[in-house]
């Protein structure tokens, strides 16, 4: 952990957190000294929370329908479940590094797990409003959480950094894994819709008691309205104008399409085969598979783009594997469906992977590459909102899926180009 530093052969090593670029103040720093002696309990936090991160949104796209039906929304409006959550993930990103310098991550990330249950349990509320805002607090929720839990792992963590972020990944897929499969068992339990999405604020809840004595003991020490940190670089920043480089905005755009496909899929694969004839429950369970493939993909394709000069080449193949999927589904949805949700979920594994690595690769230092990251998470997840709301719109205009998954097979077209820039050996200058 960071602390007073006075340089010398004996001096503990400086770790900044890479996605806040921050300094924790004396009081913060020595606090955190103590909760490492127990990483047991961080462990179990950062599992908990990970587990959240992408749970609320998977178990709400076998239930899509129901959703929609019981509100008697469009195909448009109903589009706007999963959108919405997605453009609150992209506008409330800038805010993580602000607040957890003012309070501090473990607060923050508290805040995020609390906004989660908050949301989750609105968008149970009677009024149709209640759906979407409560969306909204998720999407702000989830985005904390994606912006603080790099920095935090890299942190507690420095030198098991690499399986920290893989078991953190491997928690994040796993939690929506679990909650596109047992969506429907839940709503058969609880009594419909509102049950099996509710259920999963008791997941957000459990995640916060642990985080509350961390929250505590991260605090201790500190005046009331001090900073919990303040930024390792007093200067004016002389890093790349990150706006101005094609090279980032290849990354950011890379890293957006990829997104689109993948909420895309969160948002209408099981419509798309429950439309085709198969059953709602068989559905859940096809989509689940391929949210649990990702593990594959976002594992293998990583290792590998470590270890080459450029990753042209992996950009193309998890582009051409989400293809393959998708010109699955326009031939045969229900036959194939089990091989296109393969192609599909490898793809997406890797492809995510992929756009996560290539913020490092495609910087000099952890100071870019954390610009990097929030100018991809803001722009990016931004863009894949568009994904989800398009589709549906054109599914409702023409009444079919033919035109919509033609659209989605130009996207991974574009992926692919994309990816033959963002992928070569090059860093980013000013």
């Amino acid at each position: 952990m960071p602390r007073p530093h006075t340089p010398g052969p004996e001096a503990e090593p400086l770790l900044v957190d890479a996605e806040t670029d921050l300094r924790p103040t004396p009081e913060v720093a020595a606090a955190r000294r103590t909760l490492r002696a127990h990483p047991a309990l961080l462990l179990i936090g950062i599992v908990l929370a990970s587990l959240n991160m992408r749970a609320a949104l998977a178990g709400v796209s076998p239930l899509l329908g129901e959703i929609s039906g019981h509100f008697g929304l469009s195909a448009t409006v109903g589009s706007l479940v999963t959108t919405i959550p997605l453009i609150f993930m992209g506008l409330a990103s800038p805010f993580a590094p602000r607040l957890a310098r003012r309070w501090g991550t473990e607060a923050v990330l508290l805040s995020a797990l609390a906004l989660l249950i908050g949301g989750i349990l609105l968008r149970v509320a009677p009024p149709v409003m209640a759906l979407f805002a409560g969306g909204a607090l998720v999407g702000s929720g989830i985005a904390f959480l994606n912006v603080l839990m790099p920095g935090l792992v890299k942190r507690d963590f420095p030198h098991r950094a690499a399986g920290m972020t893989a078991l953190y990944t491997t928690s994040m897929i796993g939690g929506a894994t679990v909650s596109a499969a047992s969506a429907v068992p839940l709503e058969n339990a609880l009594g419909g819709w509102r049950g099996s999405l509710a259920s999963w604020s008791l997941l957000a809840a459990v995640a916060a008691l642990v985080w509350i004595p961390q929250t505590v003991l991260a605090r201790r020490g500190t005046h009331h309205g001090e900073p919990a940190a303040t930024p390792v670089r007093t200067t004016p920043d002389t890093g790349p104008r990150l706006s101005r480089s094609p090279l980032a905005w290849q990354v950011t755009l890379f890293m957006g399409l990829q997104s689109s496909i993948a909420y895309v899929c969160i948002a209408w694969l099981p419509t798309i085969f429950t439309d085709h004839g198969m059953s709602k429950n068989t559905a859940g369970l096809v989509f689940a598979f391929s949210t649990m493939l990702q593990m594959v993909g976002s594992f293998v394709v990583p290792t590998l783009a470590g270890r080459m000069r450029s990753q042209r080449t992996l950009a193309v193949a998890v582009a051409a594997l989400m293809g393959a999927g998708i010109a699955g589904l326009l031939v045969a949805p229900v036959a194939g469906a089990w091989v296109w949700a393969t192609l599909i979920g490898v793809g997406q594994g890797g492809a995510v992977g992929l756009a996560l690595t290539m913020m490092v690769l495609r910087t000099g230092d952890a100071h870019t590459s954390a610009r990097l990251s929030g100018m991809a998470q803001t722009w990016g997840y931004l863009l894949a909102a568009v994904g989800p709301l398009a589709l549906g719109v054109v599914h409702q205009t023409i009444g079919g899926w033919g035109l919509p998954l033609s659209l989605m097979l130009v996207v991974c077209g574009v992926l692919a180009v994309l990816g033959l820039g963002a992928g070569r050996d090059r860093k980013i200058r000013s």
